[in-house]
């Protein structure tokens, strides 16, 4: 209980997370950024942690690092662990996120909008 006499599972500041993958946990989570897509590769399995099952059954279509800690309600660092044990067992892929479009070079806009006006 805290000092105002609420307890720990109504989410305030003193709620603690804890996701260990044990002693042979992979060091990806170093790896993984904000904005890295993951993908599931297997389907949820009997005895997997709530949350790595959600991250599997959400991940059917590229979701971000950021959008699955929203949708879990987790920490970015917490979710990042969970990523990072679930690349090391190949049960989600990592994916770069798609590059903003180049734009065009501005005196080529200029000559094409000088070119239509001009008809």
């Amino acid at each position: 209980m805290s000092r105002t006499g609420k307890g720990t599972d109504e989410g305030g500041p003193e709620r603690l997370y804890l996701v260990d993958g044990g002693p042979g946990r992979s060091q990806r989570a170093d790896t993984i950024e904000l904005v890295s897509l993951i993908v599931a590769r297997a389907e949820p399995e009997p005895g997997m942690l709530p949350e790595a099952a959600a991250v599997l059954r959400m991940c059917h279509f590229p979701l971000s690092v950021a959008e699955i800690s929203a949708y879990l309600t987790l920490p970015v660092s917490t979710v990042t662990v969970l990523l990072a044990d679930l690349l090391a067992h190949r049960q989600v892929e990592a994916r770069a996120p798609v590059p903003a479009a180049v734009l065009p070079d501005t005196e080529l806009l200029q000559a094409v909008m000088h070119g239509l006006q001009n008809l």
